[in-house]
């Protein structure tokens, strides 16, 4: 799994998570354009949360805009996604993605659960 996502849980409406998702060794190397998370709710499609480029310039969701926060480490090796005042429609696998010039690399997805 060349990418890989730690931080889900449960936690209550209201609460906050901090997702992260770090490269393996075998593309450590590889320049990414674009690092994103999408999450995928059971019986839906896989949906984009936000993005962040090379360059630093972010993108959210509607849905998640000022709740959310994609950032990175500064190696950009690590992109972290701090989740605030959760609702229980954010209750999803969160996966990471990443984008070469050649392939788009994922992760194996990290549950968030927001119940009460």
């Amino acid at each position: 799994v060349p990418l890989v996502e730690s931080g889900g849980g449960l936690v209550q409406p209201g609460g906050s998570l901090r997702l992260s998702c770090t490269r393996a060794g075998s593309i450590h190397n590889i320049e990414f354009s674009v690092m994103a998370w999408y999450r995928q709710a059971p019986g839906g499609q896989r949906d984009l949360v936000a993005t962040i480029s090379s360059g630093g310039t972010t993108n959210y969701a509607d849905s998640v805009k000022g709740r959310f926060t994609i950032s990175t480490d500064n190696d950009k090796n690590t992109v972290f996604l701090q989740m605030n005042s959760l609702k229980p429609e954010d209750a999803a696998v969160y996966y990471c993605s990443a984008r070469s010039t050649l392939n788009t690399y994922w992760g194996q997805g990290t549950q968030v659960t927001v119940s009460s």
